[in-house]
């Protein structure tokens, strides 16, 4: 009788948690080398060496070497707009994204700009970042835009909703920038979370008298 020798099949959620696992790794090592000797500096050869994996598998992870480097993008992009989508039954937009970001400054989120003084300094040094976390802040204000229009239900390119998307991602801009000034300026977490707490507050009041009641749910 022959006996098959073919190896199993691995379940597809033990195949994905393997993708998973190995995405993780290639991101920590290339974010232990951008901190050590610079973004612009280090090469996806070097990544891939540290992860013991092929230059090849780096890059089918990770298209482009600064999605290595800011790796919270999709959910970055796509935080203003969810908070709009998901707000509370009589909640406006503003009040939503106001509550949105208290909470997120209380938990020190990541993708709030909470990124510790290696990440940020390497992050300011590199002019590709630089530029890429200036894209990011475009697509997520281009994806909140789109969150408003069908919240209101009028086109995304309605003067209306660019204004009010533009001026709170305007102060989403600001309050992550604060985050990572004060990041580099080695002020610690607890501090700096209580700072932009207090400072988010004057800024949203600044947008209550025109957007206190758009875009209730």
């Amino acid at each position: 009788m022959a006996t098959d020798t073919t190896s199993p099949v691995q379940p597809a959620g033990l195949r994905e948690s393997k993708k998973q696992e190995t995405r993780q790794l290639i991101s920590d090592h290339a974010t232990r080398l951008f901190i050590a000797q610079g973004f612009e500096q280090t090469t996806i050869a070097e990544i891939a060496a540290a992860a013991r994996v092929a230059k090849k598998t780096v890059t089918n992870y990770f298209a482009r070497k600064e999605d290595l480097a800011l790796d919270h993008q999709d959910a970055f992009i796509a935080s203003l707009a969810h908070t709009v989508t998901a707000r509370r039954d009589g909640e406006s937009a503003l009040a939503a994204l106001r509550r949105a970001f208290a909470d997120a400054a209380t938990a020190m989120d990541p993708v709030a700009g909470f990124s510790g003084p290696a990440f940020a300094r390497m992050v300011a040094a590199s002019p590709t970042l630089s530029t890429c976390l200036r894209g990011l802040h475009d697509q997520r204000e281009h994806a909140l835009a789109h969150a408003l229009a069908a919240a209101v239900g009028a086109p995304p390119e309605d003067v209306t909703v660019r204004t009010a998307a533009a001026l709170l991602g305007t102060v989403h801009r600001i309050l992550f920038q604060r985050i990572q000034d004060l990041t580099l300026a080695d002020r610690p977490n607890g501090e700096i979370a209580e700072t932009v707490a207090a400072e988010a507050v004057r800024a949203f009041d600044m947008l209550e008298p025109a957007l206190g009641h758009y875009a209730i749910a």
